[in-house]
């Protein structure tokens, strides 16, 4: 997809500048250059997100990736969820943070659709801290379908 960007985000330097930014869509590695995303497309050896795959309906799955874990897949998820939410301030501290990912599936991998975040010890018990669909997935039902999964797992973990 080519998305024009709602709002800054806190890319390097380097980044900042540049007419197109390229994102891997299974690791969320940002490049510069099409040349370059499209020599990283054909070696990347992700065909999804990181973590563990949580549930699973047809083509619809969603993987819980904690941000200690995966820092860097978690902390370029940060930076893109920023284009497009006005009011996001984590970028870079992520380790206290669980990520859930949904993806569409499809015979190439998983796409991510959007995410919500959730602090791992929440001293107000809260559901999630963060919330976004990506724009090409938005009005499709994907925000009811994280809203209802974030209470769902709110509910299991007995908060």
């Amino acid at each position: 997809y080519e998305i024009e960007a709602w709002y800054f985000s806190p890319y390097p330097d380097e980044y900042t500048n540049v007419k197109r930014l390229w994102v891997c869509d299974y690791c969320l590695k940002y490049m510069k250059k099409k040349r370059t995303f499209l020599r990283h497309k054909a070696e990347c050896p992700c065909r999804g997100p990181p973590g563990k795959e949580i549930y699973r309906e047809q083509n619809l799955s969603v993987f819980e990736v904690d941000g200690k874990e995966h820092r860097v897949y978690c902390q370029n998820l940060c930076l893109l969820a920023k284009l497009f939410l006005d009011h996001k301030t984590l970028y870079y501290d992520v380790d206290p943070f669980y990520f859930y990912i949904i993806a569409e599936v499809d015979e190439f991998g998983a796409h991510i659709v959007g995410y919500f975040s959730k602090e791992k010890r929440s001293a107000e018990d809260y559901n999630l801290a963060c919330i976004l669909t990506f724009p090409p997935y938005q009005k499709c039902g994907y925000g009811k379908f994280i809203i209802s999964l974030s209470y769902e797992l709110s509910k299991r973990e007995k908060k």
